[in-house]
């Protein structure tokens, strides 16, 4: 093993923390809907999830070469730097993590290397082309990409199954949504768990102990494959709520479509080396197989937080990596202080979050303000101009009542308690 300092290795282990939180903070990329639409029990869906990251972690290093060669010039980057980056990535993980909206780990990793590069070297430590075309077009392609296929292949599954019983249909679907939960699993290994190798292998080069150029050690493939797995068995249920049922109403038709769509998006960015986010991707796909089935509905206002928190990812990690920096810059008191103040705000957040514990036993529970909220502006619209089945002239199809029903927006069908609740 490479000869590693005292400060390296706080780095290191910082940074196998940020992969354990990546671990359990992006658990429902590949199993909220295999957990909503009941194809798997929680605990069965999340130990399988976690065999199959640390498997996808050993196929591939592209994304780990362009996190440690290609998003910061190596020349001039200290360890102190790597660490800020991660203090700015695991804090947002957590924040994030505790109000159950899917942000992007990637982003926030990058981020936090970003703000820190900045703040120690300037702008030139940041190679402007590399952010552009491997992070910033692919954080705006992979959702619209992967909602677009979900969109096409809900379609697709409903026209197929038309023939087929609705439990004979549902049943064969389940079954296929474990296999296309595993091959997002495995797709999420190859790309989230690279990241943390390529930090690390950064964190090497930058205090000496690697050439620049060099990839990732196998003790390093190991250990970054093992901290994402055992993250993901512990499950961020949280999330997992939100993508399984706070942004629509899934059922195993569409968490099929939506899966299959995010994990063929992932594998063709990893294979790329294109740092993807995983949870654009997939909650991308979740959006597109709501819409993609007749009378499916999103809920927009869980989406519209969720689209603020992506936005606010990137400058928000970068900003207190900057901060953290700085503050080291004092020397050993300062990354004492940066250590306390880390290990103080994760425990912080972790006491608060007990006080409304989610977990296995009630992640199927919609939030009481997801279940209550009105139909969307897209919904409604789309509600308004659509042509009742029953009154389509010279129409043979029979339409239940379920279906008549979804397409009407729920404040349509209830009635006001009193006037005075009008505004």
């Amino acid at each position: 093993m490479e000869h590693i300092t005292l400060l390296l290795g706080i780095v290191i282990i910082t940074a196998l923390v940020f992969d354990f939180t990546n671990g359990f903070h992006d658990t429902a990329n590949a199993m909220a809907t295999t957990i909503s639409t009941g194809a798997l029990k929680p605990k069965t869906a999340v130990a399988m999830s976690a065999v199959l990251n640390l498997v996808g972690a050993f196929m591939s290093v592209e994304v780990a070469k362009t996190i440690s060669k290609g998003l910061v010039n190596e020349e001039g980057i200290q360890p102190e730097v790597i660490f800020a980056a991660l203090v700015g990535a695991i804090l947002w993980n957590l924040v994030t993590w505790l109000v159950g909206l899917p942000s992007s780990s990637s982003h926030a990793l990058m981020g936090g290397l970003i703000g820190a590069a900045v703040a120690s070297a300037g702008m030139g430590a940041v190679n402007g082309s590399v952010v552009v075309t491997k992070v910033l077009i692919p954080a705006i392609a992979a959702p619209l990409v992967a909602g677009f296929a979900a969109y096409l292949a809900t379609k697709v599954t409903y026209k197929v199954g038309k023939g087929m019983g609705e439990k004979t249909s549902a049943k064969g679907y389940r079954a296929g949504q474990i296999a296309s939960a595993s091959l997002v699993s495995l797709a999420h290994g190859t790309n989230d768990a690279q990241k943390t190798m390529g930090i690390i292998t950064l964190a090497l080069v930058a205090g000496g102990a690697l050439a620049p150029g060099s990839n990732p050690p196998v003790w390093v493939i190991v250990s970054a494959g093992l901290a994402i797995a055992m993250g993901t068995y512990l499950g961020g249920w949280r999330i997992i709520r939100t993508m399984g049922s706070g942004l629509t109403d899934l059922q195993p038709q569409q968490g099929f479509a939506a899966q299959t769509s995010a994990a063929s998006v992932i594998l063709a960015s990893s294979s790329l080396g294109f740092s993807l986010s995983t949870t654009h991707a997939c909650s991308g796909a979740v959006m597109g197989s709501g819409l993609g089935r007749k009378g499916g509905v999103v809920r927009w206002s869980t989406a519209s937080r969720m689209f603020i928190a992506w936005g606010l990812t990137l400058p928000a990690a970068a900003l207190v990596a900057a901060g953290a920096e700085l503050v080291m810059r004092t020397g050993d008191i300062g990354v004492a202080g940066v250590t306390v103040f880390l290990i103080a705000s994760c425990v912080a957040i972790w006491v608060i979050s007990r006080r409304q514990v989610v977990d296995h036993t009630n992640v199927n529970e919609v939030a009481a303000a997801d279940a209550e909220e009105p139909a969307g502006a897209v919904t409604t619209a789309m509600a308004a101009v659509a042509v009742p089945p029953t009154a389509a002239a010279g129409s043979t199809a029979a339409v239940t009542d379920e279906e008549l029903k979804a397409t009407i927006p729920a404040s349509a069908t209830t009635t006001p308690a009193a006037p005075a609740a009008a505004v």
